[in-house]
């Protein structure tokens, strides 16, 4: 919200990825740079506990499906909690965006990122994000943005699962005495 609240002009850029909480601050941008290949992601609530981590729209899911007389109280919390955290969820994603699409197109909005349309790790590509976002996104990077980002090389953690990135600098960036 602070974000949001900034009264400059805000562009967001995304050279790979900016899954769940990385999606929210995109949203709160008034322009969202996306490379070619870059994704956003859904921003459904996750519902942690120590035997693991659930989707809150599939956990509401369960109470569709069987009777509450066959369900456990935790499960029952859990589905309660989810409830919850959708609405929640919602009504931020649709204070993000009040000022920026109309209210048919943030409903649209809540459905693809937010109520469990897709598993959590789904990549929504620049297309798909402007046809979700119209207006807000555009495709394609400074140059300056790939300069910068090939003075940083990412940590590598050995037996760590996820995405990393390894710095490459574009062919035309390279003088041509090296190449």
């Amino acid at each position: 919200m602070a974000l949001k609240s900034h009264r400059g002009r805000k562009t967001v850029i995304i050279p790979h990825y900016a899954m769940s909480g990385g999606t929210l601050i995109a949203l709160a941008a008034d322009e969202i740079l996306m490379d070619p290949h870059a994704v956003i992601g859904p921003v459904d609530p996750q519902l942690s506990d120590p035997s693991g981590t659930y989707p809150a729209a599939t956990l509401l899911k369960v109470l569709e499906k069987k009777s509450v007389n066959d369900l456990d109280d935790k499960t029952l919390v859990m589905a309660e909690e989810a409830r919850k955290a959708i609405k929640q969820m919602e009504d931020f994603v649709r204070k993000l965006l009040e000022d920026s699409l109309p209210k048919e197109k943030i409903e649209e909005v809540l459905d693809e990122l937010v109520r469990g349309k897709y598993t959590h790790d789904h990549g929504i590509f620049p297309e798909e994000a402007q046809r979700l976002l119209p207006g807000k996104v555009k495709i394609g990077l400074p140059e300056e943005v790939y300069e910068l980002m090939a003075l940083y090389k990412m940590e590598a953690r050995p037996r760590r699962p996820g995405v990393e990135y390894v710095p490459v600098i574009p062919s035309h960036l390279i003088p041509s005495k090296t190449k």
